[in-house]
């Protein structure tokens, strides 16, 4: 059980009605595992996988709702009456008027960025993510980072480090001009931040200043659900309001939104574009129908888009659910803590960030320290995270070479309603092992780089000397 900020037991809002089996490689397995994967936690098969950390995108547990939902598809080709049930949800839901459903959310980012960017365009966020920034880049954008310096420091304890730094955003404006931004990108609970909320109070000023220059503010909806937890639990005044009542306010403040529904909505694969502008929704018809599927499918079966109409609802109208993630994320933040090992502070909402600069300060940035200790937490337990790092951040478009973060991170990511206590307290024992021979980890060395992503399949060595 997790004790919560009033000292309360809590208990998980759910019970459990189906298992999977885990099975566990011994320390040698592991380590051929990893080796014939390149160092490169991506390239492990799930069966080689003890617990499975690498990402919450459609790792979630479906809920009896949506299973049943499942069985309930309406697989027509054009007019399918569970998108009717999607766009009702997402309308009660948002707020917003006009929904194009995609296979996830890239299919949503790729859109957007070709019907609003133009060569030559900028693009401010709180933050960069991988495939949002990529698709803005094939578009013909450049973007430019303007969230608060307090997101690059992982021991800051601010409480709202995904919020915009307006004075970044107007120098922006005075240097290329309002003209050349089509909309301020704008992430909850950013990711590569370590899962940092922004509060309302900056999103409204944000609002402010983007009416004052005409841009548009498109929200990444992804996870819309925990960013509105973290002002219900972290925010004056703002107690008592629901979480449905919270998304809708904060979608309410923004143009339009693309969602990847594999996180919050709690679905396996799924995600939309929305919006309330009447052209850019005409427009959006037209390319989903060329890259993704029919406008009233998007890629998707007729089930998928009847389990995230149900799983938008079950996410936000039911604050429990929401309320015990952040607690056992919180939970397992820290109880490694309490273990010395240095994460991201305040603990964020989709994962814990553990510091690799920190952790592994033997190893310079150049020797892929994060890469090389989620490969290590793997041989040491088989338990899968990933690096957030300079892989990550990939090079330069113009110059080439390696961008260096300040940031260089290890995300332990917590799928939805998947593993219990037990199991994090195993991967707290675990990786404190590591931390206490943290010296011995090898820096790596990168021997295949795809041109794009390059997290995703770049092969590594370990350097025998560094």
């Amino acid at each position: 059980m997790i004790l919560n900020s009033k000292k309360e037991w809590v208990l998980p809002p759910y019970k459990i009605k189906a298992i999977e089996p885990i099975y566990t490689l011994c320390r040698e397995e592991r380590l051929k595992a990893i080796q014939h994967s390149h160092y490169n936690t991506f390239l492990l098969s799930s069966s080689d996988v003890t617990m499975d950390l690498l990402t919450d995108s459609g790792t979630s547990a479906m809920s009896d709702y949506q299973w049943a939902g499942l069985m309930m598809g309406d697989e027509a080709y054009a007019g399918s009456c569970n998108f009717d049930h999607l766009e009702e949800a997402v309308r009660d839901v948002f707020g917003y008027h006009y929904i194009v459903p995609t296979h996830q959310g890239r299919g949503a980012e790729h859109i957007l960025s070709k019907i609003l960017i133009h060569p030559g365009d900028i693009i401010p966020g709180n933050m960069y993510f991988t495939t949002t920034k990529l698709h803005q880049e094939l578009a013909g954008g450049t973007f430019s980072d303007v969230i608060i310096d307090e997101a690059h420091d992982s021991l800051s304890e601010h409480p709202f480090k995904g919020n915009v730094d307006l004075q970044k955003c107007e120098a922006l404006v005075q240097k290329v001009t309002a003209k050349k931004i089509p909309y301020v990108n704008l992430q909850a609970c950013v990711n590569m931040a370590g899962g940092q909320p922004f509060s309302l109070e900056n999103l409204r000023a944000l609002r402010e200043f983007t009416h004052r220059h005409r841009i548009k503010i498109i929200l990444d909806a992804t996870r819309v659900v925990e960013n509105a937890h973290f002002i219900k639990v972290r925010e004056k005044g703002y107690e008592s309001w629901p979480i449905v009542s919270l998304v809708r306010e904060i979608c309410s403040l923004t143009d339009g939104c693309f969602m990847s529904a594999k996180k919050d909505a709690l679905v396996n694969i799924g995600g939309f574009l929305a919006m309330n502008d009447e052209a850019f929704f005409t427009e959006a018809k037209a390319l989903v129908v060329i890259y993704e599927g029919l406008h009233t499918y998007g890629g998707l079966a007729g089930r998928d888009l009847e389990a995230m109409a149900r799983g938008l609802y079950e996410a936000t109208c039911d604050d429990r659910f929401v309320a015990h993630r952040i607690q056992q994320v919180e939970e397992f933040g820290r109880k490694l803590m309490q273990r010395d090992i240095p994460i991201v502070k305040p603990i964020g909402g989709h994962a814990i960030f553990i510091d690799a600069k920190r952790f592994s300060p033997h190893l310079s940035q150049d020797l892929f320290p994060a890469q090389a200790l989620a490969a290590e937490i793997y041989i040491e337990s088989g338990i899968r995270t990933m690096e957030r790092g300079i892989v990550s951040s990939g090079r330069d478009s113009k110059t080439g070479k390696n961008i260096y973060p300040k940031l260089e991170l290890v995300r332990l990511t917590i799928p939805r309603r998947v593993y219990t206590q037990e199991h994090f307290e195993y991967a707290t024992h675990v990786i404190h092992e590591v931390y206490l021979r943290r010296r011995e980890i090898k820096g790596l060395q990168m021997t295949f780089e795809p041109k794009q992503l390059r997290f995703f399949q770049a092969h590594f060595q370990p350097i025998p000397c560094c």
